[in-house]
């Protein structure tokens, strides 16, 4: 179970799921090569690091490995620059979707996989077991999701779908259905504060 490696997994999802629509491949990516290899910025391995940390480092590597040559490893680990210098997927940029607004994260997600950071700290959000979560949660960024989709539930209750990194025991089966369009700006647990994702011209 991952926790504060969170970046890596959320920034390697949404870049899994950027390349499988533009090239039609999905490959699993190395979470460890960003853990290892991406010690410049604000992000320090499996001490917590920052999704467009990861992204800036995808473009400026030319590139990240698979997760069969990289494979995750649960730790800190120093740079395999043989490994490093091996790229399955490359990226041209990023994009930031604009903050506190549900709606500009929905027209994101409708295209692609997207980065959110979220308040995963507080224990109803750590103990989601199924159905729709809405609450209560805070507002603190301390850790990153995959907004993956989107629906309204049968009861007319709007929610988010997010894939977590902490296995699948947590939840529903690792993912989450977080209520959608709340009344307040930033979302429910501030996912709409701080959303990214990655480019592929």
């Amino acid at each position: 179970m991952e926790r504060r490696a969170c970046w890596a997994f959320s920034s390697v999802a949404a870049t899994e799921g950027i390349n499988q629509i533009k090239n039609g491949n999905l490959i699993s990516l190395s979470e460890q090569e960003l853990i290892d290899c991406n010690v410049n910025g604000q992000s320090h391995g499996c001490n917590g690091g920052l999704v467009d940390d990861a992204f800036q480092f995808i473009i400026d590597n030319g590139g990240i490995d698979t997760e069969i040559n990289y494979p995750y490893n649960e730790a800190d680990g120093s740079c395999s620059s043989n490994k490093e210098s091996k790229s399955a997927v490359m990226i041209s940029g990023f994009e930031d979707v604009p903050s506190n607004s549900e709606s500009s994260l929905l027209k994101a997600v409708s295209i692609q996989p997207v980065s959110v950071a979220i308040d995963g700290g507080d224990p109803n959000f750590k103990n989601y077991a199924g159905g729709i979560f809405t609450g209560p949660c805070n507002t603190e960024l301390n850790h990153a999701v995959t907004a993956i989709g989107y629906g309204i539930d049968t009861d007319g209750t709007k929610y988010w779908l997010l894939k977590n990194s902490w296995g699948t025991s947590w939840g529903d089966d690792g993912y989450i259905k977080i209520q959608r369009d709340i009344d307040a700006v930033e979302g429910l647990c501030g996912l709409a504060t701080q959303a990214s994702y990655p480019t592929i011209n």
